[in-house]
């Protein structure tokens, strides 16, 4: 009788440990954990970025230039390409650190095609506000 109320009150109180953890989301059949965006401090870019996690390119195009810039690791893409490919099927997992004014994210990221590594994405304004520039690559 103890040994099954011991094992009663174990198989409870493993299922309010599972209760009390992190929500999570779906990223293609991968589950991943919520990401802290409290870092995020620019509104426009925690707005792009929160459109990026969530896999809405419509929204994330949005607050981009008609004629944004992209580069990944230095070199030039095309920025609608990249958006079409990767939106949806790549997020961040962490965000680590943020700089210059908010504008600069880096943290761990998912990709399906390369797996997991650390990133930054960097975004660059023009006059307007409008985001004319987004950096991407791995970051040390």
């Amino acid at each position: 009788m103890k040994y099954t109320i011991l094992a009663i009150t174990l198989i409870c109180s493993t299922g309010f440990i599972a209760c009390g953890q992190r929500p999570q989301q779906k990223l293609n059949n991968q589950t991943t954990k919520t990401v802290d965006t409290s870092k995020l401090t620019n509104q426009t870019v925690k707005a792009a970025f929160d459109a990026w996690q969530k896999g809405d390119s419509k929204t994330f195009i949005s607050f981009f230039t008609a004629d944004a810039k992209l580069y990944d690791d230095g070199s030039p893409r095309n920025f609608q390409a990249f958006v079409k490919e990767a939106c949806g099927h790549e997020k961040f997992t962490t965000i680590d650190k943020v700089e210059n004014e908010g504008k600069d994210i880096f943290g761990n990221f998912h990709t399906e095609k390369w797996g997991d590594f650390r990133t930054y994405f960097k975004f660059h304004f023009d006059a307007a506000g409008k985001v004319d520039r987004l950096d991407i690559g791995q970051a040390n």
